[in-house]
């Protein structure tokens, strides 16, 4: 049974789904206990089953009842064995899985910061687990120096990529060319270069520094197009700052929330260059890795596990997260190298990303984990 809080958008979603699939493909039953969200029907259609319970709830009292709730469907489901994905449900599903005397995994998806005993206690139930799994090598050596647990409690398992559903060659032309006409772009490939900025509207996603990078290019006499594509989740002053932000510096038309996109594969195809401005580290970064599977290099901020996926002049570029002159230099770079060019520089991209990304492997080795830690549970009884 794994245990997130929602399935509304995210990475650790779309881990969680992934790893269903797996899990069902290999025999097995896939339970997931999350509050549900939008992404329900891609659970049901990978054979993963809902177990809906108010796993986002930091209420302890909410939690203790969530935790009876647990051990009842762990032993009516024959559940054998949680993995944890978020902070808050772990304590619950941690409390259950322990009563019920069953192996535990928790998957480290983000970089939690820690500035008192309180929050670092708080951080520190994700290692209170048989198995850590760290999404990316830069995971792992925060983990380790932030808990100070043994090195070998835990393993580095890049995120994948679903290479099936990324495949520039399975998207029909007709999806491309809805995306861009609801985007309000030509359908011909002929114009300004289209960069794309996938997520959710947050001010750590680094917006901002787009919308200042872009205003420079414009008074530089560069013709380019910028899209935001992603959900405000509830930050409407946040998006409402952000269109301000975009009609102070006159970029009306040129700079253009979207809002959430359903079609990430056609998305990539629709643009030309992918934009990755975090303010803070990403522990992986997908939204680097599946627009290089599709072909399109990437703009990245030059920290966390961007450093690992993005190769400057090999598959795209790196930039100071913030610089607004060091960003307009990388996009102004892109648009220098005109779509040939840059078709080039996707190519190396995508050869790398599936060797090194696929959601296969990141499924196998998780599965493995799995099954050391039940057989082990199982020859110690």
């Amino acid at each position: 049974m794994q245990v997130v809080p929602e399935l509304e958008t995210g990475g650790a979603e779309q881990t969680t789904i992934d790893v269903a699939r797996a899990v069902v493909a290999a025999g097995g039953r896939a339970l997931v206990a999350s509050r549900g969200g939008r992404m329900e029907t891609a659970l049901a259609a990978a054979g993963g089953e809902l177990v809906r319970l108010p796993m986002q709830s930091k209420n302890p009292l909410v939690m203790l009842k969530t935790a009876g709730a647990l051990r009842r469907v762990i032993r009516k489901q024959g559940v054998s064995l949680v993995h944890v994905r978020s902070r808050a449900p772990a304590f619950p599903a941690l409390w259950a899985a322990r009563a019920e005397g069953l192996p535990t995994v928790a998957t480290y998806h983000g970089i939690y910061l820690a500035k008192g005993r309180l929050k670092r206690w708080y951080n520190a139930v994700m290692t209170r687990v048989d198995r850590v799994i760290a999404n990316s090598d830069y995971t792992r050596a925060h983990v380790l120096a932030e808990h100070g647990i043994a090195p070998d409690k835990v393993v580095a398992i890049p995120r994948g990529v679903d290479l099936t559903r990324f495949d520039p060659a399975r998207i029909a032309p007709e999806r491309i060319a809805a995306l861009r006409q609801a985007w309000g772009l030509a359908d011909a490939f002929d114009g300004p270069l289209v960069f794309l900025l996938a997520g959710r509207l947050t001010p750590i996603k680094g917006h901002e520094t787009i919308i200042a990078a872009t205003a420079r290019l414009k008074g530089e006499g560069r013709d380019l197009r910028v899209i935001f594509a992603g959900d405000d989740q509830g930050r409407t002053a946040f998006r409402q700052s952000l269109e301000a932000a975009v009609r102070a510096a006159d970029l009306e038309g040129v700079v253009r929330l979207v809002g959430h996109c359903d079609d990430m594969p056609a998305a990539f195809l629709a643009a030309d260059v992918a934009l990755l401005p975090t303010l803070v580290p990403e522990s992986f970064g997908r939204a680097a890795v599946e627009p290089q599977v599709m072909g399109r290099p990437v703009i990245a901020s030059d920290h966390g596990g961007t450093t690992e996926t993005v190769l400057p002049g090999s598959t795209g570029w790196r930039a100071p997260p913030g610089d607004t002159a060091a960003w307009a230099s990388a996009m102004a770079g892109a648009i220098d190298l005109g779509r040939e060019g840059l078709e080039t520089l996707g190519a190396a991209a995508r050869e790398r990303a599936t060797r090194l990304y696929s959601n296969d492997a990141m499924c196998a080795a998780t599965l493995a984990v799995y099954e050391q830690l039940v057989s082990s549970r199982e020859d110690g009884k």
